[in-house]
Formats: structure tokens, sequence, C-alpha cells
């Protein structure tokens, strides 16, 4: 490759018309000559106007827009097409609920100048315009007291940075070699990474390659959504045990530990006001800590439902598909799946 890099953004979408409004209109302020890169976005048999949107931002865009589309078969799939139409010399993915920093693609380039990596992984963050909820879920996702410390929110991580698609890239190189995203409905990205990391592959955190995550505007659709995740991990530690670290269990313990402390503070005779206050002061403290990081007080009470739900929901949805897999041997469990972004 040479100075002269071409880049492909590519961004699956399904019935999210309303949020890739606001990505295309990220992409319309790259600093980066418009000229350099094309957005791809592979709709994944969307019945709502994501077409006629994207048509619309093709008439008016300084930057190419390729509009794809197939039946509706998972996020997996999608992007492979996206990769199938890709011509960049670098691809990125960034997700259809997310907003690019105008310097996103501009950092990313400079990275690869100087070190000339073969894939590529930098943060997911929040904005002032963002809902309360979808801040106090940011908040939750990326504090180091949740699990931004092995999210990918600081070059000192508890665990092996694995890029994740909603702020990933790769070399034309890498995907020729290790071809396209499998089979598993959740966690393919990581299962992507993975393999990118066995081949020996450079792979790079950029923490100034920043992108903006909406994430889930409901706590129905959140909790769906860590459940799942949970589930997916251990699904990723059936294909290869190097996925399954001790880190992730933590959650599962944080719940178990939870309720037999809470069995036994009962049957110790602990009056309920200090049983409360020995589980809701801790809370309360990292939730205030979020609502001053987050400048909106309003994120402190809902920060004091959604850490739990992150926790709890992942460990849930971790420890049923442990049980199913690894000590009953059973098939793959999907989780959330009918009405998932409802």
């Amino acid at each position: 490759m040479n100075d002269n890099l071409f880049i492909s953004v590519v961004t699956p979408s399904y019935n999210r018309a309303d949020e890739l409004d606001y990505l295309l209109q990220s992409l319309s302020l790259q600093t980066i000559d418009h000229s350099t890169f094309e957005s791809i976005i592979s709709d994944d048999g969307s019945t709502d106007s994501t077409e006629a949107l994207v048509n619309s931002w093709k008439e008016k865009a300084s930057f190419k827009i390729k509009y794809i589309t197939q039946d509706n078969k998972g996020p997996g799939p999608a992007r492979n097409y996206g990769l199938e139409e890709s011509t960049g010399d670098l691809i990125l993915f960034i997700d259809s609920d997310c907003e690019a920093h105008p310097k996103w693609i501009e950092t990313i380039v400079k990275e690869y100048h100087k070190n000339k990596f073969d894939s590529c992984g930098g943060p997911d963050g929040g904005k002032q315009d963002f809902t309360t909820l979808q801040k106090a879920i940011d908040y939750s996702m990326t504090s180091f007291f949740t699990t931004g410390g092995m999210r990918g929110h600081s070059e000192k991580m508890l665990s092996k940075f694995y890029p994740r698609t909603h702020n990933m890239g790769i070399t034309r190189n890498t995907y020729q070699a290790l071809g396209g995203f499998g089979n598993l409905r959740h966690g393919q990205d990581i299962e992507y990474s993975h393999r990118i990391r066995k081949s020996g592959a450079n792979i790079r955190f950029i923490k100034n390659a920043l992108v903006y995550h909406r994430r889930r505007t409901s706590l129905k659709q959140f909790i769906k959504q860590v459940f799942n995740w949970g589930v997916a991990r251990v699904n990723l530690g059936k294909i290869d045990l190097a996925m399954l670290e001790l880190i992730h269990f933590l959650p599962s313990i944080a719940f178990l530990s939870t309720a037999f402390l809470l069995i036994a503070m009962f049957k110790l005779g602990f009056s309920i006001i200090k049983i409360f206050l020995f589980f809701f002061l801790p809370l309360a403290v990292i939730s205030l800590v979020g609502a001053f990081t987050k400048k909106d007080l309003g994120v402190f009470p809902l920060l004091l439902m959604v850490i739990p739900i992150q926790i709890f929901g992942y460990g849930i949805g971790f420890l049923q598909a442990f049980i199913r897999r690894f000590i009953f041997y059973g098939e793959e469990l999907v989780g959330f799946k009918k009405n998932y972004y409802k």
C-alpha cells in the first residue's frame, strides 16, 4: 500500500434508518479528503425507510455511498456482503447506531502510516445530545469500574484486546488471508478478531480513534443485549477456550455472590435497612461518579438500574449458557432473537 490509501467503511443495518442518518452525517464531516473513502451500507433486509434515506444521501454526499441489500440473515453475513463489495486498501467497520468523530478516519490512517498494522480498533463513547438513558448505558459500558477495563477503553486493559465491529479496521491483505466473519449470531466480531490474533497479525488499539455509540434506547433492549453477550461469550469459548478468560466469569460470580449474601444476611437476622445500605452504598458512589462524569444528574438514578442490569444480565446469560454447554454438553444457546431490537 502507498500513501494514497483508499478506505471502505462498511456498515450493516437492519431497520435503523433514523440512526443511519446520524452516521452518514458524521461521515460527511470527516476531515480526510472525501474522495479517499467510500461508505457501504449493507442492508440486512430492512422494512423501514432505509433505502430511501441512503438514496437521499447518495444525491448530496461528497463521498461515495454504496447501498447493497440481502434477505435478513444477521449482522455477520451483512458485513461479509459489505466486504465482498468493498474496494478499499483499508476496510473500516462502524455500526449503524454509531457516529464517527470528525477525525476518526484521519486518525486511523495516520496510525497506519506510522505503524502499518494489520487490524485496529478504538473506543466508543457518548455525546451530550444522547438521551439520559444512553449516557447512563455508555458510562456503565465504558467505565473502568464496570467493563471499560476489558472492552477497549484504556491502553491498560484487563484482558486481551479484541477489536469490535462498532469501531474496527482491517487491511485488504488481512481480509484476503482470513476471509470473512463466521456464523455466530452474536460475538462474530470477537471470533474474527481472535482469528486475526492467532494469525500473528499486528493489532493496534488506537485510543484517539473515537466513535460515539448510541446503544440501546430502552432498558428492555439493554437487558436482552447484555444477556445475549453473556451467552455469546460461552459460545466463543466452545469454539476456542482461549476466548474464555477468567475475567469473563466475574459477572456470574458477582450474581451468585450477591444472591448468596442476600440469603445469608436474611438468615443471620440483618435488618432490611442494613442489607439495603450494604448493597446500595457502593452502587450509589459509582453512579454518582458517573453522573458527574456525564455532567447530567439525571444519569444517577438510571445508573442505579443500568449497572446491575449490565452485570447481572450478562452473568445470568453466561451462567445459563455455561451450564448448558460445558456441564451438560448441550447445543448452542442463541439467547434473545425474536424482537431483539424491540
